[in-house]
């Protein structure tokens, strides 16, 4: 069934993280109030929603996307392994694409990534190799057109080493918002690191780097933080899986460089534990960034799933639920913190406007059936509302019918 966004005046009996209920307040779309629950229902046909039995959370916010290759591990049937087998599979795939296809794909990947409560992306976009390198900026700058009443979705040109200088500013003038790359995979990282942070500089834009995703290697991310020092744009680095092999005294150089760039950090679980170690097949090292560490300096940290079933990473629910489960897991984060980090330590990173159940802040809200925050991480019940911009965009409700032992009709299902 299509639902028409409704906007939406109040919230009832919202279960939050600490147990209580709650009534909240919405004005287009912005959270005017937070009250405890009358236990009053929501009036049929008006613009209130009822969320008994429901918790109610700040919405997720993807902070690392890869809209233009999600959904193609089947159409290329790629060998499982690392980094560098996957890049040759995608861009042996590629060549073939066009803005149709790219733009389909992209499209079911976002209302799916909404449906399950995501309503902010930022998407690495490639610049393409051949002839024609802007066809998936294109197709994402549609898309992004297309869904902007029900998401937002910020781009960003994913410039690998062999992509020309007028091939990022080409996609510039078409739209995308920011300037990315991955300097570590560059037969010389610093050179291309500072042709990319000088496009940006040049065109005042922010800059989201594909930052040290390996076990090994030089590091990029001191260079980088100190070239952006006294920047006013915004500026993130994505993967940074180095920075989780790194001995405690050179880790701590890193932060305080971090720090004082003011650099967001995104970690990609999903993606990165699939794509690194496959070459130690014994003790196989995480491959996340050094989570702990970062979040306790202060540093602002994202998280997000980065591929989803490509040549990167051939599995992922477009879930943020998902991500938050590997955070405590993998990441050894607490539920509280597993949820903040896919969610306001995303739109930080993003540099979103705060969002969440408080008054003042954006009204971009997920309400999952659950009691406690340990249910819906763990369970990552499928009964969902989607808020975006005070607005409902998205309902999900699941039916189960089982079989009962006629032995125990006490078992019946409610």
């Amino acid at each position: 069934m299509t639902l028409l966004p409704l906007q939406l005046s109040q919230l009832r009996n919202a279960t939050l993280p600490d147990g209580s209920t709650c009534d909240v307040e919405l004005i287009d779309d912005v959270v005017r109030g937070v009250r405890p629950s009358e236990g009053r229902p929501a009036e049929v046909g008006s613009s209130e929603l009822d969320l008994t039995g429901f918790m109610l959370l700040p919405a997720a916010a993807e902070p690392h996307a890869h809209l233009d290759k999600a959904l193609t591990w089947d159409l290329i049937n790629p060998p499982a392994g690392d980094l560098v087998q996957a890049i040759a599979s995608w861009q042996e795939y590629s060549a073939g694409m066009t803005v149709e296809s790219i733009a389909d794909r992209a499209r079911t990947q976002a209302l799916a990534m909404l449906r399950n409560g995501t309503t902010a992306i930022r998407c690495h976009v490639d610049i393409l190799l051949g002839p024609e390198p802007l066809r998936g900026v294109q197709a994402l700058v549609q898309v992004r057109d297309e869904l902007a009443d029900l998401i937002d979705i910020e781009l960003v040109a994913l410039a690998g080493w062999q992509a020309t200088d007028a091939a990022v500013e080409a996609a510039l003038d078409l739209g995308v918002d920011l300037v990315g790359g991955a300097p570590h995979l560059a037969p010389d990282p610093s050179a291309d690191l500072r042709r990319l942070l000088a496009i940006a500089s040049r065109r005042g834009v922010g800059v989201d780097l594909h930052t040290d995703e390996g076990l090994t290697g030089h590091l990029t991310i001191i260079e980088y933080a100190r070239i952006v020092r006294d920047w006013q744009q915004p500026v993130s680095a994505g993967h940074c899986v180095r920075l989780g092999t790194l001995e405690a005294s050179e880790l701590d150089e890193v932060i305080a460089e971090v720090l004082a760039s003011n650099i967001g950090i995104v970690s990609l679980p999903i993606t990165n534990l699939y794509l690194q170690g496959w070459d130690h097949p014994v003790s196989t090292p995480r491959g996340l960034t050094a989570l702990r560490a970062l979040i306790d300096a202060g540093v602002r940290v994202g998280a997000g799933a980065d591929n989803v079933r490509d040549p990167f990473n051939p599995v992922g629910r477009s879930d943020a639920f998902e991500t938050a489960s590997l955070l405590v897991t993998a990441g050894h984060l607490s539920l509280e913190e597993a949820w903040s980090t896919v969610s306001t330590g995303s739109r930080s990173v993003m540099s979103l406007p705060p969002a969440g159940v408080s008054v003042g802040s954006r009204a971009e809200l997920v309400a999952v059936r659950g009691s406690s925050l340990s249910d819906v991480i763990a369970n990552a019940p499928a009964d969902r509302f989607v808020i975006h911009a005070g607005r409902l965009v998205a309902r999900s409700h699941v039916v189960t019918d089982m079989a009962i032992p006629a032995r125990f009709p006490q078992l019946e299902m409610r």
